[in-house]
């Protein structure tokens, strides 16, 4: 047996982190589904399906459901994106305003906002 960290946020900024011990040579699918089995009646079951649904991580490195878990590995689970990162930025960018803020505040007089 072996001891791995298994950690998931199901929303934002609200972590969970928790020791399983799971058989040496274990899966990531196979820590994840031995968790909800044992430890169900921390999750609802609409909570329990979800993790089966994130994509899941090692190290904070994404991993395959098929990887194997060795002694002390965290094992995380990622919620998906509902916004692409990129498109964030630029509609805050926009929200802020052109060159009134951050680094475009001291731009030479004369010059194109945004340069």
């Amino acid at each position: 047996m072996v001891e791995v960290t298994l950690c998931w946020s199901l929303q934002p900024r609200k972590v969970h982190e928790l020791t399983v011990s799971v058989a040496a040579g274990s899966s990531v699918q196979a820590v994840v589904e031995q968790f909800i089995a044992g430890q169900g009646h921390v999750l609802s079951s609409a909570e329990s399906a979800q993790l089966k649904f994130m994509q899941p991580g090692i190290w904070n490195r994404k991993v395959a459901w098929t990887a194997p878990v060795h002694a002390g590995d965290r094992v995380e689970l990622y919620r998906l994106l509902k916004v692409d990162p990129k498109v964030a930025r630029r509609q805050r960018f926009k929200r802020q305003g052109k060159g009134r803020t951050g680094l475009f505040a001291n731009r030479k007089s004369g010059s194109a906002a945004g340069y």
